[in-house]
Formats: structure tokens, sequence, C-alpha cells
């Protein structure tokens, strides 16, 4: 894009597609739930970030849709948005995943639209039964499949004894899944979305400084309570830099993903017949009498995502700088 007249600053569609895919304001209440790795995984889901973080989305997905398809919980296909955190406040390794989920689904046989109870969606005790069953049955068979390295104090989980050893306690522990208050309503989702998926670690707005003691920052302790939970921590330059190249994914890692309703293959339709059942005309619909005025924008170039392959849409077009002609020689002509 450099070699245009203008830069574009472009961000693909992927990046604002909760935006179509979000279901019409006061039908429901869009939940947010959190399913998070136990230390020990999160541990070697350093040197293993593409399987363990790969298996984070797909068993947190299943285990949402699972649940809900059971008759003696919602009985209905749903459908989730998930987003993967790496991080705690104190930039140390936390890895987790957010999961946007409508506060209902369409009936098993796609018939009717299934609200769940005002204020409650899935027992978190159940998904979180589920989730470590279903995320250790993976782990295994990555294991077994040989698509799993260990280094440093975990080498010796090479053996397939020592390896089954440690995984007996995390079949017994607690995995923390819990369910936040619901949005309220579709603006709140995106603007949650907006200032979470797309930044990395630490916002600039919580450095404070940096200077001969090291990079001062404001973190939140969640252990502690009321005013006290907001604290400042100085790291020198070095264990900032490591802990902030802690939360680098793998090259053309997806963060963001789709699951049932809302997975990209299927979204338009599933929308629409959710839409059709309510009686609900999309968002973006307009009168039928609207009278379409002619545009005075010139037709914008495409360009294409190198990650995804689909078109980008240009938020911003910035002028090139003029170029700084020099002075003629002296005696010379300009």
């Amino acid at each position: 894009m450099s070699g245009q007249r203008g830069q574009a600053l472009a961000r693909s569609p992927a990046d604002r597609s909760v935006a179509g895919g979000v279901l019409p304001c006061g039908v429901y209440l869009d939940y947010h739930v959190v399913f998070t790795l136990p230390a020990p995984i999160s541990a070697i889901a350093y040197y293993n970030k593409t399987v363990i973080y790969g298996l984070l989305f797909e068993v947190a997905a299943e285990t949402l849709r699972s649940i809900a398809a059971d008759p003696k919980h919602l009985g209905a296909q749903i459908g989730a948005t998930l987003v993967l955190h790496t991080w705690g406040s104190a930039l140390t390794h936390h890895p987790h995943v957010h999961g946007i989920v409508p506060g209902g689904g369409l009936s098993l046989d796609g018939e009717r639209w299934v609200s769940c109870k005002p204020g409650f969606f899935l027992s978190v005790r159940v998904l979180s039964r589920l989730f470590r069953r279903r995320f250790l049955e993976e782990l295994s068979k990555a294991y077994t499949a040989g698509q799993l390295q260990f280094f440093g104090e975990y080498a010796p989980l090479s053996d397939a004894t020592a390896f089954a050893n440690w995984l007996s306690p995390l079949r017994k522990c607690e995995w923390v899944v819990y369910a936040k208050r619901p949005f309220d309503g579709p603006k709140a989702v995106l603007a949650y979305l907006s200032r979470y998926t797309h930044r990395v670690a630490i916002a600039n707005s919580r450095l404070i400084a940096l200077d001969e003691r090291g990079v001062t920052f404001r973190w939140k302790d969640y252990r502690a309570k009321g005013r006290t939970r907001h604290k400042t921590m100085t790291l020198s330059p070095d264990e900032f830099i490591r802990r902030f190249l802690l939360h680098v994914l793998p090259s053309r890692f997806h963060r963001i993903r789709h699951y049932g309703l809302l997975s990209n293959a299927g979204r338009r339709d599933h929308l629409a017949r959710v839409r059709e059942l309510l009686k609900v005309a999309p968002v973006d619909a307009e009168p039928k009498d609207a009278i379409a005025e002619p545009s005075d924008k010139a037709a914008q170039p495409t360009f294409i995502c190198p990650d995804c392959g689909a078109a980008m849409i240009i938020v911003e077009i910035l002028p090139r700088k003029p170029l700084i002609r020099a002075p003629p020689p002296p005696g010379g002509t300009p």
C-alpha cells in the first residue's frame, strides 16, 4: 500500500464481524462467560501456544454448545464469540478466553427461539466439569500424537509416566469457569470488544514512568478489595520486555473466533432465521420508500488482508508528505 499516492489505514471485516452478528436490542442479553486454564497447564502453554491455545478455544466452544443443547439445561443451538487473553493485570502469563454468548438460541428443530432464564444462562459448575474433562482428554491426545514440547523444569514430562502423574491432580482440582453479569444490549457488547480485542497485554494509559528505576505501570490486584486493588508496579526494563513478549501469539493465530450460530460459515442464514422467528427486521434494514441519494464519494480502492484474504475496509487515507527539494547548486540552474 505504500506505493499508492496515499497510505490507507485499513482493518479486516473480521475485526468488526461481531457487529454484523448482533441480534436486535431488546431480544436478549448477551452473557459474558470466562474459561481459565489452571496454572500448571498455563506453564507448559508458553512452549506449546498453538496447540494449547487452540484447545482452549475449541473445548470452551464445545462445552458451551454441548451443555446448551442438552434439554436439561437450555435445549437450543447457540452462538458464541470467543476472545483469547493471555495476560493478567501484572503482565503475567494467564491464558483464558472470554465468551460473548446470546442468552438463548434456536430450538434443536430450528422452529423457535429458546430464551434462557432471566439473569441465568448455564450452570458454571456443569460447564467447569465438562470443560475440565474434555480439555484433559484432548491434551492427552495431543501428547500421544507428539504435538507437545517440554523444556527446562518441565523436560521430565517427556516421559509418559511422568506426564500421567502430572495430569492426575489436574483431574481433581477446580477449574475456573464463571459467568459475569449480562451485557446491557448490543452496544455494550461492542463497546467491551472494542476495548479488549485489539490490545496486547497493557494499554498506554497504564504506563506511568520510564526512568533509572525501570518501567512503572498501574495494575489491579484482584485478590484485594476496595481501593487497595489499584496499585503500581516497577519492573526492570528487561523483565518488563520479557513479560510483554510472553503474550506474542504464533504467526497467523486468530484470537477472535466465532462458533455455532455466529460461525462465519452460516452466520447470515442463522441470524436471518432468528430474525424471522422473532419477527424483527435486520439492524441495517432501510424503509422500503427510502430514496437512495447519489454518492459524491469516489470508488474506494480494494485492498486484501494478507492474513485471511478478505477485502479490507479503509478507515482513513493519509496523504503523502510533499518531497523537500534540495537548494540549487551555486551558479547552477534549479
